[in-house]
């Protein structure tokens, strides 16, 4: 596959025999999560060191069905191990619910607790053939992962899976502000607080998995230099201690075209009819649930807005996404209405391929960080949408320190309905105006700068391998 981040013939490998270190992987069970650590197990993997991926057996069909730009079926180094764990509450989302935050998952996060004995019994295992055992686990799942300070030659490597600008944010305001002054030259007068972007049952699930810090050896940012320097320095700085890796972006950069004509998407053959980015790409990713009224206004939003679009609209992920799925229904006639200038998918999207065809122009995002980071790769400005959890954080980065998008909808305007006119304009704003344009150029420019970043030489190649280098230490 033709990709910068192709590691292997690495100087570093060469002539060594690592097979002696091996990494287990252990992803909090949801989309954006499973995603993010699938992807770095094929960049580790690529530095010829064995990958273990470990989750509850849905959840790893759920995560290689799902990946996008490889194929993991095809690395003989990345070993997926299926855990059983006891059924789980699985209830439909709740779009009336008094957060957007997503709380019909907990269930699912929960049962994760039931991973904690076959991991360790797992690692214990591995530690007898290994010379040593690296384990990179979601930085929520530090109590599945806490027996590794029993295992002798293990070591625990947690991986924090939103910005470099959130995680920053979250750890300077819980120490109480250090170096003030000098931060807030870096951060934004008007960043939001956390109020309203998750549920105290998840936050104190948060806050449970912080009392397993002692194990950690060192973290994992998908951040990325080129995007995040500041931030990655700043937290460097209120954390001097441990030592912190930025090694995204972990989504491939460049993507494959060898795929058979019935393994494209159909709304790929559609993006190839349209004028270069000319075409506004709509998400929310898995997590969002919207109400009747704001899929209305939204559907005749974007029709008002007479850009062309492709719209991904499904049902917000259950705890295990292959039971039934219920379809949204759009306002009747809709879709015979807008087909000259918009398509409507209703299966799982190729994001990435849509994020990096030439027609793509702009991309309508709730700003979750896995979104951001595959919009900045593929140089796509974004129309930020946020809905809870880091995604309003993630929308000053974006809009306000990056300028790489424009705010559709206000974040302090959550709970109203953003009615139709709103949804046009903010749209037009980001495709049709000066703003936008230039917006366009700034993120062109990021991308190509982040692109460079992973090929030989550049900044998160050089960070990744200083990484490998130091779990393959003799």
């Amino acid at each position: 596959m033709a990709n910068h981040q192709n590691h292997q013939n690495h100087p570093l490998t060469n002539g060594h025999n690592l097979s002696q270190v091996v990494v287990v992987m252990v992803p909090l069970p949801a989309q954006g999560h499973l995603n993010q650590l699938l992807h770095l197990s094929r960049l580790v993997s690529t530095y010829d060191i064995p990958v273990h991926y470990i989750a509850a057996a849905t959840h790893n069909r759920q995560a290689k069905l799902r990946v996008h730009g490889w194929n993991p079926n095809s690395s003989t180094n990345i070993h997926f191990h299926d855990i059983s764990v006891p059924p789980f509450p699985c209830p439909p989302p709740d779009p009336t619910a008094a957060t957007n935050f997503p709380s019909h998952i907990l269930p699912m996060i929960y049962a994760t607790h039931h991973l904690r004995d076959p991991v360790r019994e797992f690692l214990s295992e591995l530690s007898s053939k290994a010379r040593r055992v690296i384990v990179i686990y979601d930085s929520c799942m530090a109590a599945v992962v806490q027996d590794v300070a029993c295992i002798q030659n293990a070591e625990a490597y947690p991986f924090h899976s939103v910005s470099a600008f959130a995680t920053f944010l979250y750890l300077w305001e819980e120490m109480g502000k250090p170096l003030e002054e000098e931060a807030k030259r870096y951060i934004p007068d008007d960043v939001p607080s956390l109020e309203g972007c998750f549920t105290d049952d998840f936050l104190d699930f948060v806050f449970e998995q912080y009392q397993f810090k002692s194990i950690i050896s060192g973290s994992l940012l998908n951040a990325n230099w080129a995007i995040e320097k500041l931030y990655i320095e700043l937290m460097e700085r209120i954390l001097p201690d441990k030592k912190s890796w930025a090694i995204g972006p972990f989504n491939p950069v460049e993507l494959s075209e060898k795929k058979a004509p019935n393994d494209r998407h159909i709304c790929l053959d559609w993006l190839d009819k349209q004028a270069p980015k000319s075409v506004i790409y709509v998400s929310f990713g898995t997590t969002i649930a919207l109400t009747d009224k704001k899929i209305e206004e939204l559907a005749l939003g974007l029709e008002q807005s007479n850009q062309k679009f492709i719209w991904v609209l499904r049902e917000a992920d259950k705890g295990d996404v292959f039971g039934e799925v219920t379809k949204i229904e759009l306002p009747k006639g809709y879709e015979e209405r807008v087909r000259n200038i918009g398509i409507v998918v209703r299966d799982w999207a190729p994001q990435l391929e849509i994020l990096g065809h030439p027609s793509t122009g702009g991309f309508l995002s709730h700003c979750g960080w896995n979104s951001c980071m595959e919009s900045i790769t593929m140089g796509v400005p974004i129309g930020a949408w946020p809905f809870h959890s880091d995604q309003p954080r993630n929308t000053v980065l974006i809009t306000k320190v990056l300028k790489v998008g424009t705010v559709v909808r206000d974040w302090s305007r959550r709970d109203e309905v953003a009615v139709a006119a709103t949804v046009a304009e903010g749209v037009k704003k980001l495709m049709a105006s000066e703003e936008g344009n230039e917006t366009r150029k700034r993120a062109e420019e990021l991308g190509r700068a982040v692109r460079r970043s992973v090929a030989e030489g550049g900044g998160s190649r050089v960070e990744f391998d200083s990484f490998i280098a130091h779990i393959t230490r003799s």
